[in-house]
């Protein structure tokens, strides 16, 4: 695995929707691409008792994060498409549409994870108590 995606750092958390202080578990309860209950976040981390949800509101920053990074995300994902394999614009965006469509629920989670990841620092001494 690329160093980058190794537990203890940010991304682990954010790519793998693991819970940011401990790594230990999901902090949703289905799977990535599940369409049911994609959006439904735990309440708490069931190993370390991290609080998802500190304050009314407090995913609001994730949208900016979302937005922000789908756009950039999307300008690549068409360029791409259009002058390296030479579609028509119209062919990439209707890519683009349906890889957004299949993802959405991804984009959503990983966008939260980034948004606590900003609040929360990974704690190794959760995943030593868990093991235990």
């Amino acid at each position: 695995m690329a160093a980058f995606l190794q537990k203890g750092s940010k991304s682990h958390s954010i790519f793998f929707v693991k819970c940011p202080r401990c790594q230990e578990s999901r902090a949703f309860e289905t799977g990535s691409w599940s369409f049911v209950k994609g959006t439904d976040m735990r309440k708490r981390c069931p190993v370390c008792d991290l609080d998802y949800e500190p304050e009314p509101g407090y995913y609001y920053g994730s949208m900016f994060i979302s937005y922000i990074w789908t756009a950039f995300f999307s300008l690549i994902f068409v360029a791409i498409f259009h002058w390296i394999l030479g579609l028509g614009v119209w062919t990439a965006m209707g890519a683009l549409g349906i890889f957004i469509a299949i993802n959405f629920i991804y984009i959503f989670r990983i966008s939260r994870m980034m948004w606590l990841n900003i609040h929360v620092k990974y704690d190794p001494k959760f995943q030593q108590q868990h093991k235990h």
